[in-house]
């Protein structure tokens, strides 16, 4: 994984807030439990990321550019409990949610109808694609898929904003 670029140096807290932040000019924004799983496939992906923090206590990410998140599925009934805390955190700061553009998951087809529900929950609420879902850690085909998809991405979506 490529080293943070100097824009994702800790900020100091503003007035207004009190929680340390670190500012991301990253297209690639990830969550990855203690398991580690999708730090393992974002890092195969071999792009400049960015990971949300997963400890409450550690500076708030916030995004300065737009941003595909990458996300992990949590198990649970009906989809409840299916999107990490972290990131429903991290997309509850409106500058966050204006610049996200698309959501890749990651989940277990063990939770069978929940599989990639994180994805589809994102992507409703956000109202943004959701560009792919792969399992566990994703395997040497889901990385090539996943830098085709994001290189086509982000071209198309260049083209548009002209």
């Amino acid at each position: 994984m490529a080293a943070p670029a100097l824009a994702d140096a800790p900020l100091a807290a503003d007035a207004a807030n009190t929680t340390p932040m670190t500012r991301t000019s990253s297209h690639l924004i990830y969550f990855s439990s203690a398991s580690e799983n999708t730090r393992r496939f974002v890092e195969k992906l071999g792009r400049d990321a960015a990971r949300i923090p997963l400890h409450q206590r550690e500076a708030e990410l916030v995004a300065s550019e737009p941003f595909v998140l990458v996300v992990p599925t949590y198990g649970g009934t009906g989809g409840e409990g299916s999107v990490p805390k972290q990131v429903i955190r991290f997309l509850n700061n409106p500058q966050n949610r204006t610049l996200i553009r698309g959501v890749i998951s990651a989940g277990n087809t063990n939770f069978g109808d929940n599989f990639c529900m994180a994805g589809d929950i994102i992507a409703f609420k956000c109202q943004i694609p959701h560009l792919y879902r792969f399992e566990l850690m994703g395997t040497p085909e889901d990385v090539r898929l996943v830098n085709q998809g994001l290189d086509k991405f982000w071209t198309l979506l260049s083209q548009t904003q002209k």
